[in-house]
């Protein structure tokens, strides 16, 4: 994308319970640009229907237009967060194609880069994604290559993993717009530190998320956290590792007070869970998914770890998610 001097106009679709953080990460570094640097951008909101449309956290934003009523915009950002796919239709997808045939520079907030997605306006792209959307997005699209990167900037297509990344992402992109001069002067104005990269990884590293400073052992767990669909045996983790099984027993049992068996259990059913969440996979997607090719086996495994069945559990993580919004509505 080429340095511009004129005002950029840039629509922020906002679909429903849109990430509020994402949204005000990406519009505050403008606002301050141009604060320092004259009216460079202007934003406006739009929506599927042209009316209000509640966040995640329960505060109605309101919008300017419907989609309608929006012929093109230079710059698109789709916004979202929670059930990405409900607003998803052949009349949206339309729209995105739509902007993207003339010319549009699409981006995607935090999951808002399932719609891009389904509208095949992703295809030959990276795409970054939130961690623990990550592997519901790969499961849903596992032609598209995703990344751990906090954000990423590719041709006519932006994307991010969703909060401060949101801010990241944008001040690369004001540096790129209007130099890094302006970026900096942004990104200390918000006293953060220093401009991230696209390839700043969005979690911590498995030593420190863990809390096992042992080598052998936190690379074991990198490579059980690779190999979640097809699960390695213990003695094949030790082999690879060039440890003999009795020796890996121990190393797990000291750092991590458990067998390699059970800790990677652990991964695989934390793995189901979050697509139990974040996805619309039935129970037996989600088993295969993680490794499961028993639905019985891995409903009693989850029962023993999580109490409740996956389906038990995906109404619960439902309900507390309802439960939130009308809390946040009843406050207002």
């Amino acid at each position: 994308m080429a340095t511009s001097t004129a005002t950029e106009s840039i629509g922020f679709l906002l679909l429903p319970r849109f990430s509020m953080l994402s949204l005000f990460c990406t519009l505050e570094p403008l606002r301050v640009a141009n604060r320092f640097g004259g009216e460079l951008f202007r934003w406006h909101f739009i929506s599927t229907d042209g009316k209000d449309v509640v966040s995640s956290i329960g505060i109605p934003v309101s919008v300017e237009q419907s989609i309608d009523d929006v012929d093109h915009y230079p710059i698109v950002f789709v916004c979202a967060s929670y059930e990405p796919e409900i607003a998803v239709d052949k009349r949206l997808l339309s729209w995105l194609k739509r902007v993207d045939r003339r010319g549009a520079v699409l981006g995607g907030l935090e999951t808002g880069s399932y719609a891009l997605a389904r509208a095949g306006l992703l295809d030959g792209h990276k795409v970054a994604m939130h961690w623990e959307s990550q592997p519901g997005f790969e499961e849903s699209f596992p032609q598209l290559l995703t990344t751990a990167a906090r954000y990423q900037i590719d041709a006519r297509r932006m994307t991010c993993a969703g909060g401060i990344s949101a801010m990241d992402m944008m001040l690369q992109f004001i540096g790129a717009r209007h130099g890094n001069a302006l970026a900096t002067q942004v990104c200390e104005t918000f006293m953060h530190d220093g401009v991230n990269q696209s390839h700043q990884l969005q979690r911590m590293q498995t030593a420190e998320r863990f809390d096992i400073r042992h080598e052998q052992v936190w690379k074991i767990i990198e490579l059980m956290e690779q190999n979640i669909e097809e699960p390695l045996s213990a003695s094949q983790l030790a082999d690879l590792n060039g440890l003999p099984l009795r020796q890996l027993e121990r190393l797990f049992k000291k750092h991590c007070h458990d067998t390699p068996t059970r800790f990677y259990l652990r991964l695989r059913l934390e793995r189901a869970r979050q697509l139990l969440k974040h996805t619309r996979m039935s129970v037996v997607e989600v088993a295969v998914a993680c490794g499961f090719h028993s639905p019985e086996y891995f409903s009693r495994r989850y029962r023993a770890v999580f109490d409740c069945s996956p389906r038990e559990d995906r109404k619960i993580q439902a309900e507390l998610e309802r439960m939130s919004l009308g809390t946040c509505r009843t406050q207002r």
